[in-house]
């Protein structure tokens, strides 16, 4: 009897001491990020670097494992010989996907990898700056990946890559074009932990 009494008592100072520590275990997660764009193909003539940034929340619903979702921007800009037919393409958005991390040893720092669904669209400005197009929304899809390196305080720095790729149909002067919009974002982020 006394053994089971002792077991009890035990095993409830063991539960209580470690419920705390569970409890400190931040959940929700803000990052901000940006960085320049290379396009991976080219959808324009004389298309060349960009420079995107994204906002996103991320809530951990499992250890090492959570959903993303956010909102984003990228511009690429093309570079002709006649300034009249330069053209600039923004493309913005939101992010919904899922979110794995894991700690690299005992170390501060983390890789991350992300697999998530973009619903974004396209304006095509004129040299002048003027919309001459609009997508409209539609789906395509980011793939993510980095490093998450512990600052203290709950704050992380963020540095990463990520492939967004969508593709829809742009009208300009009644000729109907496909823009097959992809492109690496090399990313250097801070993230908050709530």
């Amino acid at each position: 009897m006394k053994t089971k009494v002792l077991l009890v008592m035990a095993l409830s100072v063991i539960l209580s001491a470690s419920a705390p520590a569970q409890e400190k275990e931040k959940k929700i997660a803000f990052e901000l990020g940006g960085g320049p764009s290379i396009p991976t193909n080219e959808f324009a003539e004389g298309i060349r670097l960009g420079f995107g940034f994204e906002c996103t929340f991320n809530y951990s619903f499992m250890p090492h494992t959570g959903i993303y979702g956010g909102w984003g921007a990228n511009w690429l800009s093309t570079e002709t010989v006649n300034s009249e037919t330069s053209l600039d393409y923004e493309e913005t958005g939101y992010v919904l996907g899922l979110d794995f991390r894991h700690p690299i040893g005992s170390s501060n720092i983390s890789y991350y990898a992300r697999a998530g669904a973009l619903y974004n669209h396209i304006e095509t400005e004129n040299s002048d700056g003027i919309i001459i197009s609009d997508t409209k929304h539609g789906l395509g899809y980011q793939l993510a990946g980095g490093l998450a390196i512990n600052l203290g305080r709950n704050w992380n720095l963020v540095p990463g890559i990520k492939f967004n790729s969508l593709t829809r149909d742009s009208e300009i002067n009644g000729v109907i074009k496909q823009l097959n919009y992809q492109y690496i974002s090399a990313k250097i982020g801070i993230s908050k932990k709530f």
